[in-house]
């Protein structure tokens, strides 16, 4: 009888954007937006942020522990000699101006600084301060938007325009086959910036034209989240003039995108207290209102729109968070800890968060038959516990 062929595991879908878990998300806006102020608060580090444009040049990079409350009661419950959560990458870029894709203000520099991020924090001004010089003169966060939108297209189609350039050379005159997707894919992509004068990521694509895509990252692939930076007055009683006509603009032209209102100022007030502090503080200042800081939550979506997720490894020694890919198979994730994890992998031994938060131990998880072992196969999910058995040359391990 012929061998058996090997079962194929399936490929999890592709995603659009940089492999890997080293990924950054920027913080960009035009100048004098808040962007370095928010950035300090973010980072608890101490960029310029002075009140004139162009006030950071070269971009400031920082790791920012992402909040979860599950890591914390890991950490609670092992009370492990190490403890590490998982990190969000920000860079502060300096502020862009109408014209930036010409090379106006500093722009080319500026440009190439967000091509090596991954997502963005579109940062837009809604407070009035005669003291905060604005770039445009006055404040219209909409109008700030579309410049910021339009430069990043700009620059996407000087690009594509080059690339499709080479291509005609190439594959139209030339007949070399092997640039037909690619230039499809471009030809696509025209359509979707130059016609319809939309972002590349509210295309749709299949999984080779993402192969392509992924080739040329444009600016306008990239996630967006955006903040926008409200007085503290306007913050704490959740009302402003822009508010509505932010949202409608965004529900119109980035409907993918994601909306967060926040406050420089208050947080900045909020800075370098600790937790209990700031409890005391926002009782005795804001007696009667419902107000908190939006840090963890704009720290969070930045995370997951990175297409990033996280399982943990507990116990006495160490309560870790290891970040992944969302899809991410349990061998590749397993090699996250150790490159033998992957290469020897037998099985992952999964507890899912909330039933261990419920049953209390590992052995009660197992005798309520929630303890699961799953094989090559299985995508791990955000927030699961895995112990991972390996093979080595000369015998198995656990993790």
């Amino acid at each position: 009888m012929p061998p058996k062929k090997k079962k194929e595991v399936e490929k999890p879908p592709l995603i659009l954007g940089r492999l890997g878990t080293s990924l950054k998300i920027g913080i960009v806006g035009l100048p004098n937006v808040g962007k370095s102020t928010f950035f300090n608060v973010l980072t608890k580090s101490e960029a310029s942020a002075e009140n004139f444009p162009f006030c950071t040049i070269d971009p400031n990079e920082s790791r920012v522990p992402v909040p979860d409350e599950r890591w914390e009661f890991l950490c609670k419950h092992h009370k492990p000699a190490s403890k590490v959560p998982a990190f969000l990458s920000v860079v502060d870029i300096a502020g862009l101006v109408k014209g930036a894709n010409e090379g106006q203000g500093l722009g080319n520099a500026f440009l190439s600084h967000i091509s090596s991020c991954d997502a963005i924090f579109h940062m837009t001004r809604a407070f009035d301060d005669a003291e905060v010089v604005h770039v445009e003169g006055e404040v219209n966060p909409v109008r700030d938007m579309e410049i910021i939108q339009e430069e990043l297209r700009l620059k996407d189609v000087e690009h594509l325009t080059k690339r499709l350039a080479e291509l005609e050379k190439v594959y139209t005159r030339g007949g070399e086959k092997k640039y037909k997707l690619e230039f499809d894919t471009l030809t696509k992509i025209k359509h979707i910036l130059v016609d319809e004068q939309k972002p590349v990521r509210q295309g749709e694509f299949g999984a080779k034209e993402i192969e392509v895509l992924n080739e040329h990252l444009f600016l306008t692939s990239k996630p967006q989240i955006y903040l926008v930076n409200l007085s503290e007055k306007d913050y704490i009683r959740k009302k402003n003039k822009w508010l509505m006509k932010i949202k409608t603009w965004v529900d119109e032209n980035d409907p993918s995108a994601i909306l967060i209102p926040f406050s420089g100022s208050f947080e900045l007030k909020l800075a370098g207290m600790d937790e209990a502090g700031k409890d005391e503080y926002l009782k005795q200042e804001y007696k009667d209102v419902a107000v908190s800081s939006a840090l963890g939550k704009i720290v969070v979506t930045g995370f997951k729109k990175l297409g990033l997720q996280y399982f943990f490894t507990a116990g006495p020694d160490e309560v870790k968070a290891w970040t992944i890919k969302c899809n991410t198979l349990a061998p590749q994730a397993a090699g996250r800890i150790h490159t033998d994890f992957e290469k020897g992998f037998i099985m992952a031994e999964v507890m899912k968060f909330n039933d261990f938060k419920e049953h209390g131990t590992e052995v009660a998880v197992k005798a309520a038959g929630k303890y699961r072992q799953q094989g090559k196969t299985y995508i791990v999910e955000d927030g699961d516990i895995i112990f991972f058995k390996f093979n080595t040359p000369t015998q198995s391990k656990k993790k």
